[in-house]
């Protein structure tokens, strides 16, 4: 088996050190993108390993811990997407061409930076509720449905930018792979008994899609990274809020 699109992708998601092949080839983006479910299954795995070795520490600041990590793991990378789309989405206007050009901007805007805020709080505060009641179970799930609902919005919607990383990807995709691979994220949710969380991130995932396909005509890697942080936040909330 080619290791290559794995180790690819956790170069891209993730902080870890991985050696990849040089070099990377725009067809390699794209058979990465396959893999991004799995990368999250182990940043899921790496935090839910974190959570059971300090499960004796109090709830909150154990969960203030495992958001610092879960962001120290993946670079804030997501994050920086869902700033520079939230910026994007108000400054826009409705105006394609703007919205796009404002995602460009590198600086943050109070718009980004309050989604930040909201999506890290509401991280926090779920991960405290489910970790007050021994509920790692999400913990490891969130990360993979994020990435699964990415991976999938790369079948469901065209690249919007001429260039990058993700162009790369979208051009040179393995279709029918990547959606059985975010197929694979949502049954390892339901298998796991977690029906809420895998029909909170399919919702998330069909308005996303929706809101891109009206704003944008399609995705570009920001507003991707955007969906990855709403689905994780949103399904541990869902999950907490069940308890």
């Amino acid at each position: 088996m080619n290791s290559e699109p794995l180790k690819l992708a956790l170069a891209l998601l993730t902080r870890l050190p991985v050696s990849v092949h040089t070099p990377v080839q725009p067809r390699d983006q794209g058979l990465a993108v396959p893999c991004y479910p799995l990368v999250g299954l182990l940043i899921g795995a790496l935090l839910a390993t974190l959570a059971a070795a300090l499960h004796s520490a109090p709830a909150w600041p154990l969960a203030a811990l495992l958001v610092i990590a879960w962001v120290g793991l993946t670079g804030a990378l997501h994050l920086d997407g869902l700033a520079d789309s939230a910026d994007a989405w108000l400054g826009g206007y409705g105006d394609r061409q703007r919205t796009l050009q404002i995602m460009k901007d590198p600086a943050c805007g109070p718009a980004g930076v309050v989604a930040l805020v909201l999506v890290l709080l509401g991280k926090v505060a779920a991960l405290a509720t489910l970790l007050a009641s021994g509920q790692w179970l999400s913990l490891l799930l969130a990360p993979v449905l994020g990435r699964s609902a990415c991976a999938a919005l790369f079948v469901i919607l065209p690249y919007q930018r001429d260039n990058g990383l993700a162009g790369d990807a979208a051009r040179h995709l393995p279709r029918r792979a990547t959606l059985l691979a975010g197929l694979a994220g949502l049954l390892l949710a339901l298998v796991c008994g977690q029906l809420l969380m895998a029909l909170v991130s399919v919702l998330l995932l069909a308005g996303g899609a929706a809101l891109m396909r009206q704003r944008l005509g399609g995705f570009t890697g920001d507003t991707a990274g955007a969906l990855v942080e709403g689905v994780e936040m949103a399904s541990l909330l869902a999950a907490a809020l069940l308890l």
